[in-house]
């Protein structure tokens, strides 16, 4: 009698399992045949471990139980790499910051999940080993002066050097300096030979502007002196030839008194006002007695 209510309570438990684990199965079964890859992603499907594909944004459909799907990231990434050591061509230690950003190409994603299993692995086994290296590489071939002043050339250098040292499933975008930090006993020499080299042109722009002041007060002198001498000759001019005028005037007066002699006593005749002098000097004689024996 108790063994049949045992076999009767096994049963009706059964029965009551039973269906919950075919409910269960089916839900399982249902739920677990479908996905979705979003945007910016792709999906590598696989059987058992096995990549038997990719998958494309959207709603898909695998085996229940038997298939699945990892989600890899086709976005571009950025990884950053804050203390980077090197030393210039010169022997200048300096601490770097620098950022690479990347992308997995979508015909990629097979290969990243096959080799790196995910974008994480794939940055610490490729681009964290390569990125300070080459960083070193092409930083160790400017000074520390020539890397300041070419620091956009210095840029495309590093970025050139990691995509060919790069090998593998991933695309470089570009590759960020930026920071550059030297010691600070080199920065304070930078300092102090800038402060010098401004301090040089100070004193170069003052000697052009009182070398051009000199000259301009040369100019002036020069153009002054040669304004005297001008108006000395002017003036010597003037009186060279006021002199040959009244020489000329002379000569000429000389000439018309020696042709006429009965000029001079015409002349005085003519300025006479017809009254004798007042006063004689003794044994003087008379004026105009030449004229009036001429008459």
């Amino acid at each position: 009698m108790l063994n049949n209510e045992v076999k009767l309570s096994s049963v009706l438990t059964a029965a009551k399992v039973i269906p919950l684990v075919v409910l269960i199965t089916v839900l399982t079964a249902l739920f677990g045949s479908w996905y979705t890859v979003d945007q910016g992603e792709r999906g590598v499907i696989l059987r058992n471990g096995k990549i038997i594909g990719t998958a494309e944004p959207g709603l898909g459909f695998k085996m229940p139980m038997i298939d699945s799907v990892v989600k890899i990231s086709t976005q571009t990434h950025t990884t950053s790499y804050q203390s980077l050591q090197a030393y210039s061509r010169d022997q200048q230690p300096a601490t770097l910051r620098a950022s690479v950003t990347f992308s997995i190409p979508p015909d990629q994603v097979e290969a990243v999940y096959a080799n790196f299993k995910g974008i994480d692995s794939l940055v610490a086994r490729l681009l964290d080993r390569q990125v300070p290296t080459q960083v070193e590489n092409i930083f160790g071939k400017y000074t520390a002066i020539s890397v300041v002043q070419e620091r956009i050339k210095f840029g495309i250098d590093v970025t050139e050097a990691i995509k060919k040292s790069i090998k593998g499933p991933v695309e470089i975008t570009s590759v960020q300096i930026e920071n550059i930090d030297f010691s600070n006993a080199y920065e304070k020499s930078v300092e102090d030979r800038m402060r010098a080299e401004v301090e040089v042109q100070t004193q170069l722009q003052n000697l052009e502007k009182e070398r051009v002041s000199a000259q301009i007060a040369v100019t002036q002198a020069q153009a002054e002196a040669d304004s005297q001498l001008a108006r000395a000759k002017a003036e010597a001019e003037s009186i060279r030839i006021k002199g040959i005028a009244e020489a000329t005037a002379i000569k000429s007066r000389a000439e018309a008194l020696a042709q006429n002699q009965n000029l001079v006593e015409l002349t005085k005749a003519e300025r006479w006002d017809g009254k004798l002098p007042t006063t004689m000097l003794p044994m003087g004689t008379l004026p105009f007695i030449d004229a009036v024996k001429t008459k």
